[in-house]
């Protein structure tokens, strides 16, 4: 039996918004209650054997482990695209086009690559939770690669209207010293 109903009004069960949660019922589950997302519902898989309030406290107990899982994802892919667009157009005027900006797990001897040739970018899943103005630093880095491929003094010049990029290095500079 499935039966929808409107999602618990704790706080910490709207992180997301998701609007409402299904909860179905199996006479074969005994012990076990599982959450997952679909789309922009929550499904809730319980035995039917549970009280009304048994049910709404695991309910509401899943779907806010669910929540809290979705609130700690790191941004993926996409949101790293859009944030070198950003970059790009508010300090090299929107002439760095990248292909791609993705998030990579082989690269642990530098910060981020850049292809020229073909425009993509990657940056390495270390910086991932570095300081916003540090992932910043590093994808304005590798798309200033896209217009000057080299770390001539014109490449440099492109990157002087950063306003954190002296404590970016700083950040950077610690992080590979205690990394020895």
């Amino acid at each position: 039996m499935w039966t929808k109903i409107p999602r618990p009004s704790e706080p910490s069960a709207t992180v997301q918004g998701v609007g409402e949660v299904e909860i179905r019922r199996s006479t074969r589950r005994r012990r076990t209650i599982q959450a997952y997302r679909d789309g922009d519902r929550t499904i809730v898989l319980v035995p039917a054997h549970l009280s009304p309030e048994q049910e709404r406290e695991e309910v509401a107990r899943l779907v806010a482990r669910l929540d809290a899982r979705v609130a700690r994802t790191p941004a993926g892919d996409e949101e790293l695209m859009a944030r070198a667009r950003t970059l790009s157009d508010r300090y090299l005027q929107g002439r760095a086009v990248p292909t791609s900006v993705r998030w990579v797990t082989n690269q642990t001897q530098r910060w981020g690559s850049c292809t020229a040739a073909t425009g993509a970018i990657r940056i390495s899943d270390r910086v991932r939770d570095m300081p916003d103005y540090v992932v910043d630093h590093v994808v304005l880095h590798e798309l200033a690669h896209l217009i000057e491929p080299n770390h001539s003094p014109r490449f440099w010049a492109l990157l002087a209207d950063y306003p954190h990029a002296v404590k970016a290095e700083g950040f950077l500079e610690g992080v590979s010293w205690q990394q020895r």
